[in-house]
Order: structure tokens, then sequence, then C-alpha cells
């Protein structure tokens, strides 16, 4: 029995797909970062009951902080984008959110420039009020704490079995931190990692992806909770393939899921392939509502994936449309900066 439907939400439901293939897949994953954020700004006293907490999200993240704050008696506010499907808008309301949309300006760099709009709003609100906390949910260590129960929950259901956790990259919060407290349990645990073309996180910003840029598994500017040297391995995938897998993760198995789900599918079943007494465990980590009219709608034009195959390279230089996987080998890695000074602060 729970005490607020937050805490009924965020659980996954572990599903096996295949031998060593099983999916996590989650009706919002960001709620395991909301709650146990919130609960720590108000046990150490950087914010007070009935302050106003704000982030800047146009997907998951910005349903969970409504989560987090209602059930801890929080105002909410969301930065987000005109491009947020109005039914988004319509839920965080009725939760008690005030949601600032600030329009996109037009042109070749919409996801960039989405960022800094939200960005410079945020700092706006930030200048006119005292009461107003910014969650930083890019940027904040106290977002992985979270992820402990999930990484309790997951490490109950294999044993000793050795496993690989695949998931997009994102913000760096959850396959970050699920990976951090598994390898305290179970240092063997590997993290395959899952970005766009054109992220800087992982060094991919110089190849086009001419359908699209970044989705939410990648970033143009930096993100510092992303730990570089998590990671054991990188997929980069494009925005095309990434609809075909999506597709195909809900013909062959059911699981409804958004774009990065099919991308952590694609990785993770190719990786299966080759793994030897390991459990490829992927993230979906939201469902595919939001995805019907860009991803869902389109079943009947999508390209296949099977016979798709990865490029493999030993250097970025080498990176390639349309999917190119490379070992890490968990090693650090200094973000270009660019336009990150901002987003930083």
């Amino acid at each position: 029995m729970f005490d607020h439907i937050a805490d009924a939400v965020k659980l996954p439901d572990l599903v096996r797909l295949g031998d060593n293939l099983v999916v996590a897949r989650f009706e919002t994953m960001k709620v395991y970062s909301a709650l146990a954020a919130v609960k720590h700004l108000l046990d150490t006293g950087r914010v007070r009951p009935g302050d106003t907490l704000m982030d800047s999200s146009s997907g998951t993240y910005a349903y969970s902080l409504a989560l987090a704050c209602h059930k801890y008696g929080m105002k909410c506010r969301i930065v987000c984008s005109t491009k947020v499907d109005p039914s988004v808008v319509v839920q965080l309301e009725l939760l008690g959110a005030e949601v600032d949309q600030v329009p996109i300006p037009p042109g070749p760099l919409v996801d960039k420039m989405d960022l800094e709009v939200r960005l410079e709003r945020v700092h706006e609100l930030l200048a006119e009020r005292d009461d107003v906390y910014w969650m930083q949910q890019y940027h904040e260590d106290y977002h992985y704490l979270g992820y402990r129960d999930c990484a309790r929950l997951i490490h109950q259901q294999f044993g000793d079995v050795p496993l690989t956790l695949v998931g997009g990259v994102g913000s760096g919060a959850s396959t970050g931190a699920l990976t951090t407290y598994l390898r305290e349990v179970r240092p063997e645990t590997e993290l395959v990692g899952v970005q766009p073309f054109e992220s800087v996180t992982f060094g991919s910003e110089p190849v086009e992806d001419p359908v699209a840029s970044i989705s939410g598994i990648g970033s143009p500017v930096h993100f510092r909770n992303v730990r570089h040297a998590l990671y054991d391995r990188i997929h980069w995938i494009a925005h095309e393939q990434a609809i075909s897998a999506t597709v195909r993760l809900y013909r062959e198995h059911g699981v409804f899921g958004g774009m990065s789900s099919g991308c952590a599918y694609l990785a993770a079943a190719w990786e299966a392939r080759f793994g030897t007494g390991r459990q490829y465990v992927f993230i979906a980590a939201d469902t595919g509502h939001r995805y019907m009219d860009t991803v869902y709608r389109r079943h009947a034009t999508v390209a296949p994936i099977t016979g798709l195959e990865p490029k493999t390279i030993d250097d970025l230089a080498d990176l390639a449309l349309p999917w190119s996987v490379m070992d890490w080998h968990r090693r650090p890695y200094r973000v270009a900066r660019g336009g990150a000074a901002a987003m930083t602060g």
C-alpha cells in the first residue's frame, strides 16, 4: 500500500524478452530522482515547506517534479517550450504546477535554441523572486540519490549473474546513478550508454543527423551529472533508426515506450547476442504516449531494423551514421564547452 501515487508510479516492471535480455519498463523513471531530491532539500534545510521548486524541462522530469511537489506540499514551476504536448501541460497544471511556456526561435538549431531560451527564462525568474529554488536536474548530484532503491530492486531479481545495464545517457542521473549503486554490491556490472548523433556528451557533435538532432538521450550542452568514467561502451544511433527500433519493440514485445526505449532496445539486443553468462537489462524510461504522432503513426513507413549492424570504431573521428559503437573503457572525457557556460551557470 502506497501513501502517494508517485511512490507507485516510479516502480519498474522487469520483463524478460529473451534468454539474456530483460527490459526495465517504467511509466516515468525520473520520479525516483525527483522524489529523493525534494526530500533531500527539505531534510537539509536548503528549501522550506511551501517554497517553489523550479526547473526547465520539456520531458518527463517536468511531470516527475510536479508529482514530487504534490507529495511534499511544495509549489512547482516548470519552464518548458511551446512544443510540449498540450495534454502534458494540462496534467502539470492539475497537479498544481505553474507552467511557463517559452516560444522556440525559428531556425535549424531548434533543440539547442530551445534549451537556451528556457535557461534565459529560468534566470529571469530567479532574479525576480527569492522563494524559488532551481532544481538543476542536469548538474546537481542529489538527483542520483533516488536511484539507490531502484538499484536494490534490480539487484534482488538476478542473484549472482553478472549484469550489463543499457540505457540513454541523458542527464547522467539515471544510468549513471543505477550503475554507481549496483557496483556497490555487484562490482562486475557493466554500463552501456546510448547517445544520439550531434550530442556533445560523448563527442558526436561533428556528425550531423539530417533528420533530427538532439533527443532526450543526448545534449548540445555540457551536463555535469554525466560521469563519463562509469561507462564501458557507447552506442550512437541516428533518429530514423531509433524510430524503427521503437516501433519494433512494441510490435515484437508489446513494450510501448519512448524513443530512448527503442534506442536502448536496439543496443541491448545487439550486446546480448555476444554476451556469455551475462544478463542484459535495458531501460525503457517512459511510455510512448507523447510519441504517438512522431513515431507510432509512422509505423507503416519506417525502415526495418532486421540486419542492421553498428560500425565498430576505436576513435571518435570515425563516427558515422546510422549507428556506431565504441568501447569507452570507463575513461574520463572533457566536454568541449562551447555553449555550455550558460548551462552550467
